[in-house]
């Protein structure tokens, strides 16, 4: 397959200069990757944190802790392949035992730091995992032998053995190849028990750079690690995508609207990837802020953004920034490159609206066990409806589609993952006869290899008349409605002869909305009656089919995946 990105872009053809120097075959491993940006890029700020003023490393700088860090596992047992997990919040010290673990040869098991005790227990087990790099609030469980681990190294200084401080003689390490596998990490997912995803060394380089192949970056840009950065969409599309091209990566330590705002400032952030909820917070209080200056002004600047939005699309020229710098300004975005929008489905409308605004909005789609991008916008080509065009080297088909063209999405390729860890049955299950990754989600492609996606196939409601609806479509509707919190729509039915499934919507109304001028908490009728008015709203704009007929309001949050999407089997 000939690797060409949009308008025949291939940013990864430097790599060729280096090719049996630092690394042999098509793709570097990751601590290949990482050393040939070093030599191309290092003096150039690497990892970044402001607590609250800048503490950085550079490129250089990082490569010296993470070898040391490689060297104290090696002489502690580590070879090739052994496990080595990684749990806690977002810091430099995070990335450099990631890195640190590549670089002794093993494979490292991101875990996610807000997990509960007993299930991190689990996973380490799951994974066999020999030693543990661990944030301050868990190093006491296990270095008191919570489980049986070789050692307990903290990713913060002051408390027990800290990683910046661990080092070990010289030695022959026996690094990885590109087949190995790099990382095993663990879906949280909206459904089920947690797998282990087995993703190599290729996998995660190669979607790396085939993905560039939709979205230029450059060795300027200053990614914002903000989102927990154990799971692969920040692992991938922030970490490593910066450390090919010798980015910055600024770590977010709360996601608290405040510190994100300073982050934002500070450190000239322009790389901006998060998930719908972030990006909806953040539009819905620029939007206020602007209807706060009275009906006439807003009508004036909703006006004027149609107007930009119209330019950007047809002549390809960004009039935004220009002309709405005092409202990205105020929200922190004027430095703003890109926005890049995964985790879950964004409202066409929130698309638009960044993009009128003059921000290079873009959205994509993958799975963890995709490495995980498989889709992605390209910034002069982009559709609002579609979650992004199929990335060079990903070979993506439709799956028994239907008369609208919508069936289960299928993909083959470098970026697809080895497996599932210790679990052969369910990897077979997850495959096709012919070896295309079964995703789990319905959509359909364009002419031009643009997905659309409808909806997850188990989350599919089929109504009286043989309708099929997917949730996530009506859900969409809802993202810009400051009063609701949550929403998850699904089928019930009437009864147990009743077959077919009518729709209802479960809606957790916001705690920060201000429901009367006192701020009071309003009562259940006057709640009852503003969702009822936003379902009616709602469903004048959707098919006679897919209208929401039933509404529950809750008391108590759903609960939630670390990247904001509602686990719909815990309701």
């Amino acid at each position: 397959m000939d690797l060409v990105g949009v308008d025949g872009r291939k940013p990864w053809a430097f790599l060729e200069e280096y090719r049996g120097k630092y690394y042999n075959g098509q793709w570097p491993t990751l601590p290949e990757m990482f050393n040939i940006t070093c030599h191309r890029h290092g003096e150039r700020a690497c990892f970044t944190i402001y607590e609250p003023d800048r503490i950085s490393l550079s490129y250089n700088e990082a490569a010296v802790k993470i070898k040391a860090v490689a060297r104290w596992l090696h002489s502690k047992g580590i070879r090739k392949g052994d496990k080595v997990a990684v749990t806690g919040k977002n810091s430099p010290e995070w990335g450099v035992a990631y890195l640190g673990v590549l670089f002794s040869g093993a494979t490292v098991v991101p875990l996610d730091y807000q997990l509960k005790n007993e299930d991190t227990d689990m996973l380490l087990k799951t994974s066999k995992a020999r030693i543990l790099l661990v944030d301050e609030e868990k190093h006491e469980r296990y270095v008191g032998g919570a489980i049986p681990l070789e050692a307990v190294v903290s990713l913060r200084r002051g408390i027990g053995t800290y990683i910046y401080d661990l080092d070990g003689p010289e030695a022959e390490i026996e690094i990885a190849v590109s087949e190995d596998l790099a990382a095993i990490l663990f879906t949280s997912g909206t459904t089920g028990i947690p797998k282990g995803v087995m993703l190599t060394h290729e996998n995660l380089v190669s979607d790396c750079y085939l993905a560039q192949g939709n979205l230029d970056i450059y060795h300027t840009d200053v990614f914002y690690a903000l989102l927990p950065i154990h799971h692969s969409y920040t692992m991938l599309a922030v970490l490593i995508e910066a450390l090919s091209v010798g980015a910055e990566v600024v770590y977010g330590k709360r996601m608290v609207t405040k510190a994100i705002l300073h982050d934002l400032k500070e450190a000239k952030i322009t790389m901006l990837l998060a998930v719908p909820l972030l990006f909806n917070k953040v539009l819905n209080g620029v939007i206020r802020g602007l209807k706060e200056k009275g009906p006439v002004v807003y009508g004036v600047i909703s006006f004027l953004m149609g107007v930009s939005g119209f330019i950007k699309k047809v002549f390809k020229v960004n009039p935004g920034k220009k002309m709405f710098g005092f409202v990205l300004d105020k929200a922190s975005l004027r430095t703003i490159r890109n926005c890049i929008c995964g985790g879950g489905p964004l409202a066409p409308s929130v698309f638009r609206k960044y993009n009128q605004l003059g921000i290079d909005f873009v959205q994509g789609y993958g799975l963890t066990e995709t490495s995980p991008i498989i889709n992605l916008n390209p910034v002069d080509h982009y559709i609002e409806t579609s979650v992004g065009k199929v990335i060079p080297g990903a070979d993506m088909k439709i799956l028994d589609p239907d008369e609208r063209g919508v069936g289960e999405v299928i993909v083959k390729g470098s970026m697809v993952m080895k497996g599932y860890f210790e679990l052969p049955d369910e990897t077979a299950e997850a495959f096709t006869a012919d070896g295309y990754l079964k995703t789990g989600d319905l959509g359909y492609l364009d002419s031009e290899g643009y997905l659309y996606l409808t909806g997850r196939a188990k989350n599919m409601i089929v109504t009286e008349g043989g309708k099929n609806v997917y949730p996530e479509e009506i859900e969409n509707e809802f993202q810009l409605f400051e009063e609701i919190d949550q929403i998850l729509v699904r089928g019930y039915t009437e009864g147990k002869k009743d077959m077919s499934e009518r729709i209802e919507a479960l809606i957790y109304p916001s705690p920060d909305f201000k429901w009367t001028e006192e701020n009071a908490k309003p009562d259940e009728k006057l709640v009852k009656e503003r969702m009822d008015k936003i379902i009616s709203e709602v469903n004048l704009r959707l098919l006679p089919y897919q209208r929401i007929e039933k509404i529950s309001i809750l008391g108590e949050p759903m609960e939630m995946t670390t990247t904001k999407k509602i686990k719909r089997d815990n309701v």
